[in-house]
């Protein structure tokens, strides 16, 4: 699988004044993580949204989301959200909050192997 790179780009630029996050191909796609915990990331079109068990039904609920089932079956606590569900800055940047304030009420992050890259303001132009 492969990731929209302009998506990407979006996402890169919003969260570029947060502190602490970086990123990770995953998923055939690419992960963006907030202190070692995964928060959101990229997978063909879709913006991928970890938002947590407990938002997890009102999150369906919103216009354009659909459960996350990346492997046949749905994992309870991400969804997927459709390009229309994200096509302005102030939808994706709702979308972004939520989930950043999800991975930050979870229990401490490990940093594993692999290649991450810190996301920075500078790092968010294209060249």
């Amino acid at each position: 699988m492969a990731y929209n790179e302009d998506l990407a780009e979006r996402v890169r630029r919003a969260v570029a004044r947060r502190k602490r996050v970086t990123e990770k191909r995953m998923f055939g796609g690419l992960a963006f993580l907030l202190k070692g915990r995964m928060f959101c990331g990229v997978l063909d079109d879709d913006l991928v949204v970890r938002v947590g068990p407990a938002r997890y039904a009102a999150a369906l609920s919103r216009p354009h989301a659909r459960p996350m089932d990346f492997t046949g079956r749905p994992m309870t606590g991400f969804v997927y959200v459709g390009p229309h569900g994200v096509k302005t800055a102030a939808a994706l940047a709702r979308w972004l909050n939520e989930a950043a304030e999800n991975a930050l009420s979870l229990p401490g992050g490990k940093s594993g192997p692999g290649k991450r890259r810190t996301i920075s303001h500078h790092a968010s132009r294209r060249q």
